[in-house]
């Protein structure tokens, strides 16, 4: 392994299958025609076809995938060893499944929606089994990938087509200055190593481009996705020069997106304004469920449903973020973050 732990936080992009313990969750993953290629419905939960950008990451630091979903790891020592095994015994089980990491991602959460709070109790039971030192030493070695913000960008959007410039900067501040807060938790807890994915172009996700009449990009909601990424880039420059020991790395997924709308064909794909599984217009109206109409040749969509990538696109970010070109991931690669 090259880290000893990954530990993943953010949205629907990230989720391994959080939202499939929490009830009355609407942004689950957990169903056809999601996973429907990969070899086992255990790894349902992605919003994708198959493995997302998390799972290649961490193939590239020498895990077989993604870390599990914390809350299936809760589940799993919660519902074990029945009666005669007390909760002290279940709670030190999860500890010993989380060293090698978890995931906290959660589909629908956004930077406002902080998914971080579930690491600190793990923290604690961490150094109770380990050790403070012990579990500080492996904190400050893990990679702690953050992929958020497309929700919060969505939400405000949504509701404010129209904004002025004062309140798109003042939605960007409000993001960031969360953002900052949650990424000093993190690095209070024991964090070290921030692996940072930035808001996509999500104005040209099919779901937008199905509101425009035109079937184009909503180029006012890039421009927003692009000004919180900048703010999220100044964050980090500016958090790495004051942070004892803190390093980072962000992958654009805006950037990676737009390389792939401006020339498809050279990473192999024919399709990048329609969805893979949907309905309606560039069968993008509708989530995808088991009735939804679902491409055969996935490999060629950039879109998986209508907000995210298909397992194909996911590759190519992960393989970028990983060790790319500064066009795709900087100030140094996540491969390079590793080896500090």
């Amino acid at each position: 392994m090259k880290v000893p732990a990954i530990f993943v936080f953010g949205d629907s992009t990230a989720d391994v299958g959080n939202n499939n313990y929490l009830p009355g969750s609407s942004a689950r993953a957990d169903f056809p025609h999601n996973g429907i290629d990969l070899p086992s419905g255990e790894l349902r939960g992605r919003f994708s076809n198959g493995l997302i950008g998390v799972d290649f990451l961490a193939a590239d630091l020498g895990f077989s995938r993604s870390p599990p979903s914390y809350l299936a790891l809760i589940v799993a020592n919660s519902s074990g060893g029945g009666e005669a095994m007390s909760n002290t015994t279940k709670k030190s089980m999860g500890v010993a499944a989380s060293i090698r990491g978890a995931n906290f991602a959660s589909g629908g959460s956004g930077i406002l929606d902080s998914t971080i709070e579930y690491f600190s109790d793990l923290r604690d039971q961490m150094s109770a089994r380990l050790g403070a030192n012990r579990a500080s030493a492996l904190l400050s070695k893990s990679i702690f990938l953050i992929s958020a913000g497309a929700n919060d960008v969505f939400d405000f959007f949504l509701q404010n087509t129209s904004s002025d410039a004062t309140a798109l900067q003042q939605f960007c501040e409000a993001v960031v200055s969360t953002y900052d807060s949650h990424v000093k938790t993190l690095y209070n807890i024991g964090a070290r190593k921030f692996a940072v994915i930035d808001v996509p172009m999500i104005g040209c996700c099919p779901y937008w481009r199905s509101r425009n009449p035109t079937g184009e990009c909503v180029k006012p909601l890039n421009r927003l996705a692009a000004k919180l990424n900048d703010g999220i880039r100044d964050l980090f420059g500016d958090l790495g020069s004051k942070m004892q020991g803190m390093n980072y790395s962000i992958g654009s997924s805006y950037e990676l997106v737009s390389s792939l709308i401006e020339d498809p064909s050279s990473a192999g794909f024919t399709e990048v304004k329609k969805a893979c599984c949907g309905g309606g217009r560039l069968n993008a109206e509708e989530g995808c469920t088991p009735s939804s109409s679902c491409c055969s040749d996935r490999g060629k969509f950039v879109f998986w449903d209508l907000l995210h990538p298909t397992q194909a696109t996911s590759r190519l970010a992960g393989r970028a973020f990983y060790d790319g070109p500064a066009r795709f991931v900087g100030p140094i690669t996540f491969r390079q973050l590793a080896e500090v």
